[in-house]
Formats: C-alpha cells, sequence, structure tokens
C-alpha cells in the first residue's frame, strides 16, 4: 500500500486546495514545500506581497484624498522600505499561520523539503534530510517564477526582477519597467504613486492587450498624471550596470538612465527540478504542463494544476482548479470551472472585469449597446474623492442580456462580483434597473449604467420607427 493516497506538489493556492479538498474526502494526503515557502509564491513573494505593499503606498502616500484635501496631501513625507515592508511582513505572516492551521485541522502532512518525481509513483524529498514517499495519486502545483532572460545580468539589487523589487533597500528615485503586462504596470503604478519616476519600456504598442481599450486609456492617463513615461513599440537591446545605477539601451537608440530596471518578461514554470522524465511527463520550454478538462496530465493518476498549467495564472483560478482536480482524482463527481471568471489588475487604480469586451463583440458581429456609469456623478465617488472611476456595461440590443461589465477606479475588484452574478445566471439589466441599491454606494452605479444602455435602446429604437 502507497505511503499516502493523495502528494501535492507545492503549497499555494492550487494545491492548497487541492489537499484539503481530498482530505474533507477522506483521503489521506501529504504537501511537499520547502521551509520557507509554506502557501507557495502566492504567499511569499506574488499576490499576497505585492497587494499589501499597494495597500500600504496607497495610506502612506494619502493619494486617495488629494482630491479632497489638495495635491500636497501626504501621511508621511519621506516613506522608506521599512515603512511598506512592516505591514507586508505582518500580513505574510499571518497568511501562513492561517494556512499552517488549515492544513493541520484538516490532518494533512506537510513534509518539508523539495520534492522530485524517483518514478510515477514515487516521490524523493530533499531537504534537512533525503526521504522518499509513495501516492497513488500526485497533484503538481509549483507555480512559476518570473522569467528571466539570458542576455540580462540580473544582481538583484540594480537589475531586478518582480521577486527582488520586495527587497530593495529603498525607494528608488528613478525606475526602468521592462514590460508592460500585468505585473509590470502593477509595480509602475505603486512606484510612480511613492513619486518614483517611472519609464514603462513595451515592445508591443498598447499594454494591457487583454483590457478593454477605454479603461486601459483611462488608466494610461491617470499614470501619466503620475508622471510615469510610456515607451511603447521599442525593444531593449541592452542594460549596462553603472556604479550609480543602470543604463537601459533600446534597440531605436535611446538611453534611459536609472537607479533601478525591472524586468516583468513573463512567468516560467517551476518545473525543472521536478525531474519529470522519471514519471513519464514533459514540460513547454516555458515550463508549463500540459492537461486535460479534468487537470489530468498524460500520466492519467498525475494531475497538475495553478500557474504550472499557464493561463489563466491566477490565485483565483486556481483554487477551483485544485478543487477541481482533488475530487476527479478521488472519484468523486466534479463540475467544471465557471465561465466567468473576473479578472483583476491590481493597479492605482485598480481594474476588473467579467465577460466579454467591445472589441470581441464586434468581431463576432453580436449587436450591443454600452451604458456608463462615472464616479463622479454618484454621491459615493465624491465622498471618496474618486473623479476618474467608471463602470461601463455591453449590453446586448437582442435581448438586454449582460455581455459584459469592465470597472476602473476603486473597489474596481469588488464591483466586478455583481456584474458576475448577474451574468452568471443569465440576467438582463431589467433587474439592474429595478433593483435598489444602499445609498450612497459606489454600486449604485450598476443602476446608472444600466438606466443609461436602457435609455439608449429605447432611443434607437423610437428612431428607427419613425424612420
Amino acid at each position: 500500500m502507497a505511503d499516502f493516497d493523495v502528494v501535492v506538489l507545492g503549497s499555494g493556492p492550487g494545491g492548497q486546495k487541492a489537499a484539503i479538498a481530498a482530505a474533507k474526502l477522506g483521503r489521506r494526503v501529504a504537501v511537499v514545500e520547502k521551509r520557507h515557502m509554506l502557501g507557495g509564491v502566492c504567499i511569499n513573494t506574488g499576490t499576497i506581497p505585492s497587494k499589501t505593499l499597494r495597500e500600504a503606498v496607497l495610506y502612506l502616500t494619502g493619494l486617495n484624498q488629494r482630491e479632497l484635501y489638495g495635491a500636497s496631501y501626504r501621511v508621511k513625507d519621506e516613506i522608506t522600505v521599512a515603512d511598506l515592508g512592516m505591514r507586508t511582513q505582518h500580513v505574510i505572516g499571518r497568511e501562513i499561520q492561517v494556512i499552517r492551521s488549515q492544513l493541520a485541522r484538516n490532518h494533512v502532512t506537510v513534509l518539508q523539503g523539495t520534492g522530485r518525481f524517483l518514478d510515477e509513483h514515487t516521490i524523493g524529498i530533499t531537504g534537512d534530510e533525503e526521504k522518499k514517499v509513495t501516492a497513488d495519486k500526485i497533484v503538481i502545483a509549483t507555480g512559476t517564477s518570473p522569467a528571466r532572460p539570458s542576455s540580462v545580468e540580473f544582481d538583484d539589487r540594480t537589475v531586478i526582477d518582480s521577486d527582488a523589487i520586495l527587497h530593495l533597500d529603498k525607494v528608488p528615485e528613478t525606475l526602468v519597467v521592462v514590460g508592460a503586462g500585468v505585473i509590470g504596470i502593477e509595480y509602475a503604478s505603486m512606484f510612480a504613486a511613492l513619486g518614483t519616476k517611472v519609464t514603462v519600456v513595451e515592445r508591443r504598442e498598447r499594454m494591457l492587450e487583454f483590457c478593454d481599450l477605454e479603461i486601459v486609456e483611462a488608466l494610461k492617463y491617470h499614470l501619466r498624471d503620475l508622471a510615469v513615461t510610456f515607451r511603447f513599440g521599442e525593444n531593449v537591446a541592452a542594460v549596462e550596470r553603472r556604479p550609480r545605477g543602470a543604463l537601459t539601451l533600446l534597440e531605436s537608440g535611446k538611453k534611459i538612465p536609472a537607479d533601478c530596471v525591472m524586468y516583468s518578461a513573463g512567468r516560467q514554470g517551476k518545473t525543472a527540478e521536478l525531474n519529470l522524465e522519471a514519471a513519464g511527463l514533459a514540460a513547454d520550454d516555458r515550463g508549463r504542463i500540459k492537461v486535460d478538462e479534468n487537470y489530468a496530465t498524460e500520466v492519467p493518476h498525475i494531475y497538475a494544476v495553478g500557474d504550472v498549467i499557464g493561463f489563466p495564472a491566477l490565485a483565483a483560478t486556481s483554487m477551483e482548479q485544485g478543487r477541481l482536480a482533488a475530487q476527479h482524482a478521488c472519484g468523486e463527481p466534479a463540475g467544471d470551472l465557471h465561465e466567468l471568471p473576473p479578472i483583476g489588475i491590481y493597479t492605482i487604480p485598480e481594474i476588473s472585469f467579467v465577460g466579454r469586451s467591445e472589441d470581441e463583440l464586434t468581431r463576432d458581429k453580436v449587436p450591443f449597446e454600452v451604458g456608463i456609469s462615472r464616479y463622479r456623478e454618484l454621491a459615493r465617488g465624491q465622498i471618496i474623492g474618486d473623479s476618474y472611476g467608471m463602470l461601463k456595461l455591453l449590453v446586448s440590443s437582442e435581448d438586454r442580456r449582460l455581455l459584459g461589465v469592465h470597472v476602473f477606479g476603486t473597489q474596481a475588484t469588488e464591483l466586478v462580483h455583481i456584474g458576475q452574478t448577474v451574468m452568471g445566471c443569465g440576467g438582463t439589466i431589467d433587474y439592474l434597473v429595478n433593483a435598489v441599491f444602499n445609498y450612497p454606494t459606489l454600486a449604485e452605479s450598476y443602476k446608472v449604467a444600466a438606466l443609461d444602455a436602457m435609455n439608449k435602446m429605447r432611443t434607437v429604437a423610437r428612431l428607427t420607427a419613425e424612420m
């Protein structure tokens, strides 16, 4: 008999939920994780630290209150790395305690060390001592790490990635961010809010290509107001370390001196140490593992979930993947991941959306109307000093179903779930028009936007009838 029914490699969102789901089904479960990485990248170097850092930046800079108290308002004049790190380390510590307690409460064994396959049912663990365990089912949830181009010489001080940026010894006066994806733009906005002069270099012609164009333009305008410079359509030729910083050389001939250069060049699956070949598996050139609709790999009793399998690579979807994979591995009925996962981008201000965009609907020849609500028109928007936020609804012109929700501004990642729920239930904007929302709230923006869309559709119908 195997040592465990299920062994999970990695304790991030996907691994943790897989382990607990299997344990709740009465299985003997173990999680393999490095000593100082319980909670995985999400808790220790990724989602939780970066989002906590964002909240610390917003509070200490007083950025959200400047609309009310003036552009010079700040909670603290000289903000140090220690100021930012204090809250971050506190939250990380508390989250690790929560995860440790959840695993213990569900009788999940934690095996400290680095796991690797010895064969398709055996895991070798390298840690304080060498050991090996066998399992009937195995779930790979090792996550990703920042991709580091081989042409760039990283030193974790002047030329860094998104992990190392959390450990800078001071807030840089100038910063170059290479890559305008989610992580790059999130950190660019945080440091810009701190007063750092940020330059974003992106080889494509726009940032966040998967987002609604109007929302992205609003974010870009706001970041430029924070003195962020954008260099789109530019490739980095080289980065030279200098005694007082680094010089970024672009292929166009431009030279950008800065205290620090942060590369945000995507993520690489953490599979190099797994010895996948011993289990009959292989990863692609980005370290990702191929799975089927049940998250099973080509070896049926081995599953993979989370960032290591690629898109959408979100903590929220990874949790669901882990739970569903565990249910399938244990022979229990498992549903499908909901087709309407919300996307949240924790820039300053934040962005969130669910469903389809204007470009997608236009491409697919789906007739739609747009309803807009702007925070400055809401009492709550005036109270909190958010004059730039907006909520956009995309509505079917044929049956008034809600097709997409796009939010920019304060609490965007919270507000989007109202639209997600309406869409998930196949609802129309009639519900939003007739619903009563607390006043004054930002949620009221749904009613305003729904009325805007409804009035536009009625106008089109009336004018069409009169023609």
